[in-house]
């Protein structure tokens, strides 16, 4: 099936759930006038286009959110700068598109394709932190021991400059001295130095929130792969060095501009995940591998857990750690009011958390975003509580129904590679085993589907040989045998 199918389905499942797949002319138009007008530069701006600013994202990402620059310090610290792009200089508060954005609150990445949040001339273009171009940017300036700890803030706006685009997995397989250097890389010792600082600084960032129960989990996603517009295949998109590297600073920001709306007295918006309420499941979960949790949640003993698991079984730790983040449950958005420090989140073992360092894709980063801007120049919120409040539950409820399609549509996407198939058979782990159903994954194409004959005494990581006996790619139904 073609890749315009395909599209349609995920257009239709954009609608069902209350998304809108498509801007409005007045979007497309307001965001014509946004680049004829420029952004907007009321407020003090530093320069500081002349660092050595960089980003790391995926090899097609042409929506940069952010950029960072280092430098190490005497006594084993160092400060760290992370830019992150002002869309809110080219999006004005109540117009078309912070309406469209303000609806969908996240952009939709699909097996059919991306649906932005922002319309392109915007998030790939104009408020893209671009290699070779100048942007405006709210920096987060911090100041990390050589501990981990982020010892001290400051939250500022400037002119930046990305002299280097580069991707996860080129630059994570130079790190790991899997292959040479990517050509901007191999180019410039002052870009060696910032990645392998960059790198040191991660480690001891992660180090720090590891001490305090973050989790150690490893989740495996599919990637649909394209070619000349068709689906081919479904490959893992794996965790690796590059993206926890990222992961680690982007947190450690996040974390920073909730601290300061707090000192500056604003409300804000934040990111939190509480504690299990099924502690109980997680416990009996450990029990099964012989190790005896706490009666009540502990982040770091269940960290010593997933630790052990996974040195004791690399190749199923994937699967234990996608059962733990189930059980775990999603995060959610809430409100804090002025000055009153946040719930915490969970996972991440940060105390106060807001979402803020990806702007031209997700909401809620882009409300943080204004209160930051208005916090520097002085002004009053430009939210209320009672207003972010309602935002907070709007994003947790869309973030849930963007999941969905995403879901619906990989299925429907899986079901289509696999119409061709019937009767092949294929190595796969059960990767679920309830009343409702009996689950097993398989690793070319990664896809799940149900075992519908031949489950009976499977257990969830067992091994298998099973075989394919339908699809159906419109309800996205996948069903195997045992072979």
């Amino acid at each position: 099936m073609e890749l315009p199918d395909l599209h349609q389905l995920a257009v239709e499942a954009m609608r069902t759930r209350g998304l809108l797949p498509a801007f409005a002319p007045q979007a497309l138009q307001e965001a014509e006038a946004a680049r004829a007008a420029g952004p907007q530069r009321e407020g003090a701006v530093r320069d500081l286009r002349g660092l050595e600013w960089f980003s790391i994202d995926n090899d097609d990402t042409r929506d940069l959110d952010q950029l960072s620059v280092a430098e190490a310090l005497p006594g084993g610290a160092a400060r760290l700068l992370v830019a992150v792009a002002d869309v809110d200089a080219m999006v004005r508060p109540g117009g078309a598109v912070d309406g469209h954005a303000g609806v969908n609150t996240t952009s939709v990445y699909t097996a059919a394709g991306t649906f932005p949040m922002l319309p392109e001339l915007l998030s790939t273009d104009l408020t893209s932190l671009r290699e070779g171009e100048e942007r405006l940017a709210v920096v987060v300036d911090m100041l990390v021991e050589s501990d981990g700890s982020v010892a001290q803030a400051e939250i500022y706006r400037a002119a930046v400059f990305n002299r280097a685009k580069l991707a996860y997995d080129a630059v994570s397989q130079w790190l790991d001295g899997e292959a040479e250097a990517p050509p901007q890389v191999e180019r410039s010792a002052a870009l060696q130095a910032q990645i392998r600082l960059h790198d040191a600084l991660a480690e001891r960032l992660r180090q720090w929130r590891q001490r305090r129960g973050a989790l150690n989990v490893k989740t495996v996603a599919a990637r649909p792969v394209f070619e000349q517009g068709r689906l081919v295949d479904l490959r893992p998109d794996e965790k690796n060095r590059a993206k926890d590297l990222i992961a680690d600073l982007m947190i450690a920001a996040n974390a920073a501009t909730a601290r300061f709306l707090v000192e500056q007295g604003f409300p804000s918006l934040r990111r939190f995940l509480q504690s299990p309420r099924r502690w109980d499941r997680i416990e009996a979960l450990a029990a099964g591998y012989g190790t005896t949790l706490p009666d009540a949640p502990d982040p770091v003993a269940l960290d010593r857990f997933l630790c052990e698991r996974r040195r004791d079984d690399p190749e199923g730790f994937a699967d234990l750690s996608l059962r733990v983040v189930k059980m775990l449950g999603p995060g959610e958005y809430a409100a804090a009011p002025p000055g009153v420090a946040g719930e915490g989140h969970f996972g991440l073992a940060v105390s106060d958390y807001a979402h803020s360092t990806a702007p031209n894709r997700r909401y809620p980063d882009l409300v943080t975003q204004r209160l930051l801007k208005a916090a520097l120049a002085g002004d009053a919120p430009p939210y209320s509580f009672d207003a972010l409040a309602a935002i907070a539950r709007h994003c947790t409820l869309q973030e849930d129904n963007a999941n969905r399609v995403e879901r619906q549509v990989l299925k429907a996407a899986a079901a289509l590679l696999l119409q061709d198939r019937i009767g092949e058979s294929f190595d796969a782990i059960v990767t679920g085993a309830a009343p409702k159903g009996t689950f097993v994954r398989i690793a070319r194409p990664l896809l799940e589907g149900r075992l519908v004959r031949g489950f009976e005494g499977a257990d969830v990581g067992d091994a298998l040989r099973v075989r394919l006996v339908a699809v159906d790619p419109q309800q996205g139904f996948i069903d195997f045998e045992r072979a």
